[in-house]
């Protein structure tokens, strides 16, 4: 129950959340990643399948992440002999069972993730990054790769650009993996690759199996022999059989699948919303109007939704004939599920505790955003109205989300209780390109990056004015990463903003497509287009080249470690907007990395960020 009158302070709010992640299931146990809110490291976690258990800190020396891609995941695989991990150097080590021995296994300067454990062969896979430097230019290289207990790597695959985590059969004899090829991004398209393993662990028959239309194919996970995939190629992302046997290559839908997206765009490696369940049955996690939800099918009671309290669910595997998952939502911190596939019984392992105790918790309404020609279907958010019940139309922070192939959801997020609890309402926006609302919609965002989605940014605003639903006077803008830049295009097209905020938000994509890393390397040109083509649209569309059209207020946040968007992107806009005699605010942080980590970090971010707004309101609504 509610029972503080004054709001949380910015530290209680930063301190308050915990990540888990990347949850594995083997014989001896779950193990799974959990963040320490004071310096952002991760950590390992276990818990074993013995009645009574409680969770523990696992080897507690070690933190622990993949920066393959720059977005990592993949971290941790388990068997029952031990866990393979990434430490946050990129070493690759092995921590036995029996006694918590750790062994380095790797120490070659190369990254890795997307860890899968080889129980036959009794050794990890892997997707190796590293940097070629042969030529004489520096550039990064990637391949499926396999390390065995002595340390011994052999590679299994190259020649693509990318590679996902790879999948093995439950005999150990088939492997599956995802490739894909610049400047395509995984959620554009993708190919799916098989092969046999021989006797001595080398691959064998490497085959592609296209889809039969162009499709971002991703997870592909074997029940028994059966290959299952997830592709969008008939619009949406589903699971799929294929026949990927010699002269194979058919291609057969689950039966009356929902036209729903079933997974999100794989930024990271080893990503798992489907898996196979006792007696042939399966798990699978859909997105409808921006909300997860999980399903059993070939239960007993045919397709039944569990875990409703949750609104988004990653991570998902069994082991011991239950399902294991991390779920979300909107007042509780990220929890540890065991759910019973029988009878869909849901029990709270680890996490799940109540979020900011002694605080009232604003919850997410969904709301539609209308486009030109009045449908509101995709164009969707969520909106968190203030705590504190106000007569007037509050004030409202109209937040971009990144990637921006990506999207919000429903879920508890600390910094946007800290504006509820200060009387700001909060409106996240699903805009076009976002994840969750089938491939046209995603893929709308192709060459109209700086336009679609500042549009759909301000239609979201003028709904929620009309609405009543916020003060037309006190509307702000903001966004991390790709929303910076769609923030600043928004403020650039608009003086009807109050004030806006750049959270190391991208502002010359051309200068940024030289500097960023290899990854994102070609993500640009998909957004804007071919610049060699389209170089007028790039100028119209560059917020420094714009910087005279901004006239409101606006704030910047910068990580002076950022390898995604590199700090000069935020020097340089600060520079232009100074030299048009509109100095804006600059924070900079110079241990800080793309997104900030570290409490103290977050902390300063969210006062600055409330003075901020505050001064730039006509009329502050309180005090706080």
């Amino acid at each position: 129950m509610a029972n503080n009158v004054l709001p949380p302070a910015a530290s209680e709010v930063c301190r308050s959340l915990t990540h888990r992640t990347n949850l594995v299931a083997c014989e001896i146990g779950i193990f799974w990643l959990q963040n320490e809110a004071h310096t952002g490291i991760n950590r390992l976690w276990h818990m074993s399948h013995q009645s009574n258990a409680t969770a523990q800190l696992y080897n507690g020396d070690l933190g622990i992440r993949s920066r393959v891609n720059g977005y990592g995941g993949g971290a941790i695989a388990a068997s029952s002999a031990g866990v393979f991990v990434v430490s946050e150097d990129q070493t690759l080590h092995f921590i036995r069972t029996s006694d918590g021995q750790c062994y380095t296994l790797t120490d070659d300067r190369a990254a890795y993730g997307g860890l899968t454990v080889d129980r036959k062969g009794n050794r990890v896979l892997a997707v190796r990054e590293w940097k070629d430097i042969d030529s004489g230019v520096s550039t990064s290289q990637q391949a499926l790769v396999a390390v065995t207990l002595t340390g011994e790597l052999e590679i299994l695959h190259c020649g693509e650009d990318f590679y996902s985590a790879p999948a093995l059969s439950d005999d150990g004899r088939n492997i599956a993996w995802v490739s894909w090829q610049l400047p395509d991004m995984p959620w554009v398209r993708t190919r799916l690759w098989t092969a046999d393993i021989g006797s001595d662990g080398r691959l064998n028959n490497c085959q592609v199996h296209y889809a039969p239309h162009e499709a971002s194919i991703q997870q592909p996970v074997f029940m028994g022999q059966s290959l299952w995939v997830i592709s969008d190629h008939e619009g949406w992302w589903q699971p799929w059989q294929v026949d990927y046997s010699q002269g194979g290559g058919g291609w057969s839908s689950a039966g009356e699948t929902p036209q729903l997206d079933h997974a999100n765009a794989p930024w990271q490696l080893g990503e798992s919303h489907h898996c196979v369940l006792p007696g042939a049955h399966w798990a699978r996690v859909c997105y409808r109007n921006g909300t997860g939800e999980l399903w059993l099918s070939g239960s007993n009671h045919g397709c039944i939704r569990v875990a409703e309290a949750y609104s988004d669910f990653r991570s998902l595997c069994t082991a011991q004939g239950y399902l294991y998952a991390i779920a979300k939502s909107a007042s509780h911190l990220d929890a540890v599920l065991r759910i019973d596939p029988v009878t869909g019984c849901v029990s709270v392992l680890a996490g799940g505790e109540k979020a900011l105790p002694g605080y009232e918790i604003s919850l997410p309404r969904n709301f539609g955003v209308s486009g030109l020609d009045g449908n509101a279907q995709c164009r969707q958010g969520f909106y968190y109205s203030p705590v504190s019940d106000t007569a007037k139309a509050p004030p409202l922070i109209l937040i971009a989300h990144g990637g921006p192939t990506s999207a919000a959801y429903p879920v508890f997020n600390p910094q946007i209780q800290f504006w509820c609890h200060r009387g700001f309402a909060v409106a996240e926006v699903n805009y076009r390109g976002s994840t969750g609302f089938g491939r046209h919609f995603r893929l709308s965002l192709a060459g109209c990056w700086g336009e679609a989605d500042v549009d759909d940014m301000s239609r979201a605003a003028d709904s929620l004015v009309a609405a009543g639903m916020a003060d037309k006077d006190k509307v702000f803008i903001q966004g991390r990463s790709s929303g910076g830049y769609t923030a600043l295009m928004a403020l650039s097209e608009s003086d009807h903003y109050a004030a806006g905020a750049s959270l190391y938000g991208v502002t010359d994509p051309l200068q940024l497509r030289q500097a960023t890393h290899r990854f994102e390397s070609g993500y640009l040109d998909w957004l804007l287009g071919d610049p060699d083509r389209h170089g007028q649209r790039w100028k119209d569309r560059t917020p420094r080249l714009r910087a005279t059209a901004i006239n409101t207020p606006v704030i910047f946040f910068q990580g002076g470690l950022d390898k995604v968007v590199v700090p000069e992107q935020t020097r340089d806009m600060v520079e232009a907007m100074r030299r048009n005699g509109q100095p804006p605010e600059l924070h900079w942080f110079e241990t800080e990395d793309h997104g900030f980590i570290q409490e103290k970090s977050q902390v300063r971010m969210l006062e600055a960020l409330h003075t901020f707004y505050l001064k730039h309101s006509q009329d502050p609504v309180n005090p706080w």
